[in-house]
């Protein structure tokens, strides 16, 4: 595409803001998270020092989105929930002061069994947390265990207590194919969640990511074709108790779909502040992809010798623009509107034409000039899917 005129964007998708807390009780086995035990800083997270980084951080990032509204807050971690409410309603508080957030934005905070309190979960709602997002992983304690969680399920249980009495929206994480898990003990999980009476469930395949103790020490998992049966048990489980199924791992009560979430998967911005965090950030004539220092302590000490917290920077290519906008959207069950490619990318819908019509001769998905939309063979085999759309397979 040398010498063509790079494509321009007619107006700025929303923006998301995405704050990092990278503390834990302790790392998970499985996890490849940028997150980080607190035990050799004297059991505290520095959490002064941090609140202050974050905020010099969101100052600085200002000239990249400056004068655009925020439509959704996300605290990810790491464990926030190991924060105070007044850290939390400090950050929060700036949040408010240097960007406009819209009406009813949704503000997560993601929690842990284990560092639940009443009262601070109280004070977290009046920070302006208005939806929390807990780590269950599961309600066994037998594959609690296995996975190295640090709470046990009457924590678990207590954990979703508190969080009813305090909001009305409530996801819970929880994984299946675990470590010596049977069908019938990822029925009861999932059931049990349901029964609680969360308005969102994410329910996540365990995968053995590099650099975690997993994938040097693999636990025997259950098989492929028992993961698969799970797989659609949670899946027919979520339809018989009238959840909506709307993106891969998600499913939600209507109208309790993750906004922020949403966001991601329709190709919005996301402007990612704190120790690894990455931002895309949409401009009239590019769109650019950032990533914070990722070590804490660097990442500190770069904000507070007032030193830039951005540690790469890169503008996506017309080929990645493509890619990257099918690489998200094709997760949703529902698919998405055929124009939001070019109000995405800059890019006409024929860039991808000859992908689009692999993907449809392979029963992969189905297409016209208003939806584009995976089939059910296509939500199955989601990476069969997305590899039609990869530069590398589109060069030959």
């Amino acid at each position: 595409m040398t010498g063509l005129p790079t494509p321009r964007l007619k107006a700025l998708p929303p923006l998301s803001l995405y704050i990092h807390i990278p503390w834990c009780l302790k790392k998970c086995p499985y996890c490849d998270f940028n997150s980080h035990e607190i035990r050799g800083q004297g059991g505290q997270a520095p959490e002064d020092e941090y609140v202050a980084a974050l905020i010099r951080d969101l100052e600085s990032a200002l000239q990249y989105v400056w004068g655009r509204r925020l439509s959704s807050v996300f605290f990810g971690g790491g464990t926030p929930s190991l924060f105070s409410a007044h850290a939390i309603d400090t950050i929060l508080t700036a949040v408010r002061t240097l960007l406009p957030l819209e009406h009813f934005a949704e503000v997560t905070l993601e929690a842990n069994p284990g560092t639940f309190e009443a009262q601070k979960f109280a004070d977290f709602r009046s920070a302006g947390i208005n939806r929390l997002s807990i780590g269950i992983q599961s309600f066994n304690p037998q594959h609690l265990k296995a996975l190295g969680r640090v709470h046990d399920d009457r924590e678990a249980h207590r954990a979703v207590e508190i969080a009813l009495q305090n909001f009305d929206n409530i996801n819970l994480d929880l994984m299946y194919a675990l470590p010596g898990q049977t069908l019938q003990d990822a029925q009861s999980d999932i059931e049990t969640a349901y029964a609680l009476g969360a308005t969102h469930i994410s329910a996540y395949h365990l995968t053995l990511e590099p650099n975690t103790l997993f994938h040097r020490f693999p636990p025997p998992l259950p098989d492929d074709e028992q993961a698969a049966a799970m797989q659609e048990l949670v899946e027919q489980t979520a339809v018989n108790h009238h959840y909506r199924n709307y993106e891969t791992s998600a499913f939600a009560r209507p109208g309790k779909e993750s906004q922020h979430n949403l966001n991601y998967w329709l190709f919005g911005d996301y402007l990612g502040i704190g120790a690894g965090a990455h931002s895309k950030i949409s401009f009239a004539d590019k769109i650019v992809r950032q990533m914070r220092y990722k070590q804490p302590k660097e990442y500190l000490a770069k904000a507070q010798a007032g030193e830039s917290l951005i540690q790469t920077q890169e503008e996506l290519t017309v080929t990645d623009r493509g890619f990257e906008f099918m690489m998200n959207v094709l997760r949703l069950g529902g698919g998405f509107d055929t124009a939001l490619f070019q109000e995405r990318t800059g890019l006409s819908i024929s860039a991808v034409q000859n992908q689009l019509d692999e993907a449809e001769q392979r029963g992969l998905l189905v297409h016209d000039h208003l939806r584009i939309k995976p089939t059910i063979l296509g939500r199955r085999f989601l990476n069969d899917l997305l590899q039609i759309f990869l530069p590398e397979a589109n060069a030959k």
